[in-house]
């Protein structure tokens, strides 16, 4: 894939019309309303479109409902890394000659459209993980952060959760879309906070909201004849190793470590060449293991790479700008918003959060149970 790098780029970011506690729309229409706004902000209209891709929502329906007659479509879920997957799905099918114009849409009414907790008792994870008590996400992660901890120590692995979660949270102050907006939230705040599943606190857990998100891909070359300023793809890489926690190789390491040097590779950059890290985040423990296993620092040294609010607004590593999984928004798959996020802040569009022009930024995603990885390398001339 090392031809393709720059061959295409990113022309439109947005959410949907309303994100947070939105109890009047449908998945459906935070796609819809997505797609529409990211389109209007590539200069784009819907019959430009001629490529699909999404997740957790099939493509069928999307297509009638946007009345889009896609020759290319992608309905790849492998959880909230999905929409950094489609990135590379989409460059290989651009220059593959499948499609010209690619539409990535999300939506999800996380919080209003709840339901009870279920599944197929045939599958292994109700067969073998939920007769035991492991049931959703906060417990599944909270094992592997409690391995960690016998790694590395706890309270070493414990401030680095606490600096993660201040620090996002101090984005999140910035950004007038966050959920979790001026609500500063200090270290005694932190530790003082409610248990969820040990050793998580609440603000260790991410958000879960209703939310819409999309952007447009494109060929380099009709990229440059459009209003926004090309957000170029150098690089990109994917992959997974088990389905199940219970069976996740090392509850420490993520295929991250093979997504983040692919896309590296690729792009022909090093972790120095970096200006902005968005690493997603649907527990803080998710972020450390995920800096670790891309090479940002070695194994149990993530808390202390973090340390003294690094990541925080004015700290040296700039990392989930917009408040993140944890304080901004968190619909159920929250690879999308790392890639909005990552687009504003390469164009200079994010207002009082915007970094000292930034040129490359890397944006991972993670899936499933710690289970699938997808790593993106964006760029601006």
């Amino acid at each position: 894939m090392a031809d393709m790098s720059r061959s295409v780029a990113i022309v439109g970011v947005a959410e949907s019309d309303e994100i947070g506690r939105v109890e009047n729309k449908s998945s459906l229409q935070h796609h819809a309303e997505a797609a529409y706004n990211a389109l209007e902000d590539a200069g784009l209209k819907m019959s430009d479109v001629d490529g699909l891709l999404s997740a957790g929502f099939g493509t069928l329906t999307l297509a009638e409902y946007m009345g889009i007659e896609p020759k290319y479509t992608d309905s790849t879920s492998v959880g909230g890394s999905s929409f950094i997957i489609h990135i590379a799905h989409a460059m290989a099918a651009i220059n593959a000659g499948y499609c010209e114009v690619a539409l990535v849409t999300h939506g999800e009414a996380g919080r209003s459209a709840r339901s009870r907790a279920g599944g197929n008792a045939a599958e292994p994870g109700p067969q073998y993980e939920v007769p035991y008590g492991f049931i959703g996400a906060p417990i599944l992660y909270s094992m592997a952060a409690r391995r960690y901890m016998h790694q590395y120590g706890e309270d070493h692995a414990r401030q680095g959760m606490a600096e993660v979660a201040v620090a996002t949270r101090k984005w999140a102050n910035l950004n007038p879309k966050a959920y979790f907006k001026d609500l500063p939230m200090s270290f005694d705040d932190y530790h003082n906070s409610r248990w969820i599943s040990w050793p998580f606190h609440l603000p260790d857990c991410c958000l879960v909201t209703d939310a819409g998100g999309a952007y447009v891909i494109t060929s380099a070359e009709r990229a440059r004849s459009l209003p926004k300023k090309p957000v170029y793809v150098l690089g990109a890489a994917e992959g997974h190793d088990h389905g199940l926690i219970s069976t996740m190789p090392d509850l420490t390491r993520t295929w991250g470590r093979y997504t983040g040097p692919k896309a590296l590779e690729m792009a022909g950059l090093t972790h120095d060449d970096v200006d902005l890290a968005m690493i997603y985040d649907s527990f803080t423990y998710t972020v450390l293991v995920t800096l670790e296993s891309l090479g940002f620092c070695g194994p149990g040294e993530a808390p202390d790479f973090v340390a003294n609010q690094r990541t925080a607004p004015g700290g040296e590593f700039a990392m989930n700008t917009s408040g993140g999984g944890l304080s901004y928004t968190h619909s159920g798959m929250y690879g999308m918003f790392l890639v909005l996020e990552a687009v504003r802040q390469l164009r200079g569009e994010t207002g009082e959060r915007q970094l000292d022009d930034p040129k490359i930024s890397l944006v991972h995603g993670t899936g499933g149970q710690l289970s699938s990885t997808g790593t993106v390398i964006l760029a601006v001339d």
